[in-house]
């Protein structure tokens, strides 16, 4: 009789632990490819990695990250755009691939609107400006005075088309001219600006966010208007006196191909905004600069459009041109 109640209370127990393969809506019965238009090592990969091990958890399959880079990202996405639309090919969306390169360059090889359908904004954070911690400025207004007095001299680097576009943004604020140095990926940038080949770095906070607080970066800037956990002590576009630039987001997002079955798609979200409101992955995703910022396919649609059309602006008032 012990026995039975004892069998009875742990099947009990069973059924109301929180079990992400029984509890999720998408059914995979292969494992999925998660394309990172960049190489290893920076912001969208490093979160790839979490989610992709989360989305593992809940789908019983193998999410495996596959890096794609080059172009600033185009490269990657372009493979995904032509991927069979069957749920199986999943792509991590870069703002600046979706909202910049369109009109940086002739062409792309893809049509963000056309071939891709969004499936969830998955984070949403600000830009960061790094300099090299033996560079004699420690706030944004000494980097400008300095800049001011070497036009043309102090370097910036950066990794994808919105981080260079914010640099550029910050010249024409400013009245500074500064010499920009594009990067496939962020982790070759992050060890010239930490090796002092480069003066300073517009990158996302994964990034360098763990180098800032080992004191061998100073961040000068966040391009936003709230303070971000990983480095509390970074002042917003406002507060380092430039206003301008705090309305400058960046995000990581996920759509598939084209084509692919709108339930799936509603599955998939329905998946991913569960996985973003895990403390584990919360945690992990927060110590590295990046915020978990889960929305349904249509609000992620619109951001895409928006930010499109904003930053298209923002490239005719620089004059930014693809190098």
């Amino acid at each position: 009789m012990i026995k039975l109640i004892y069998s009875t209370l742990l099947i009990l127990c069973m059924g109301i632990l929180p079990s992400y393969t029984m509890a999720a809506a998408y059914q995979p019965t292969k494992s999925i490819t998660l394309v990172v238009p960049f190489p290893p090592g920076g912001g969208t990969d490093r979160f790839a990695r979490i989610l992709g091990l989360k989305l593992s958890d809940m789908w019983g399959q193998t999410v495996v990250v596959e890096n794609r880079s080059g172009a600033q990202g185009s490269i990657g996405t372009a493979h995904v755009a032509k991927a069979d639309p069957d749920g199986y090919t999943l792509l991590v969306a870069h703002q600046g691939v979706f909202t910049v390169n369109p009109h940086l360059y002739k062409d792309t090889g893809f049509d963000p609107f056309k071939d891709f359908v969004p499936v969830a904004r998955a984070t949403q954070q600000p830009f960061v400006l790094v300099v090299n911690d033996t560079l004699p400025v420690k706030t944004l207004k000494e980097l400008v005075t300095l800049a001011k007095s070497k036009p043309g001299k102090i370097s910036f680097g950066s990794a994808t088309s919105g981080a260079q576009l914010a640099g550029e943004l910050l010249k024409l604020n400013a009245g500074i001219d500064m010499l920009p140095v594009t990067y496939k990926g962020a982790a070759p940038g992050v060890v010239d600006v930490l090796g002092g080949h480069i003066n300073l770095m517009v990158a996302t906070p994964p990034s360098i966010a763990q180098h800032v607080k080992e004191g061998r970066l100073r961040a000068l800037v966040l391009f936003g208007a709230e303070h971000i956990p990983a480095i509390p002590d970074a002042p917003t576009a406002a507060e380092a006196g430039y206003p301008a630039l705090g309305d400058m987001p960046e995000w990581y997002g996920i759509v598939v191909p084209a084509g692919t079955p709108n339930n799936l798609v509603v599955q998939m979200n329905q998946d991913i905004n569960v996985a973003l409101k895990d403390p584990d992955l919360q945690s992990r995703a927060l110590a590295q600069g990046l915020i978990p910022a889960p929305t349904t396919p249509e609000k992620f649609a619109d951001q895409i459009r928006r930010d499109y059309d904003n930053w298209g602006e923002i490239v005719k008032k620089t004059g930014l041109k693809a190098q």
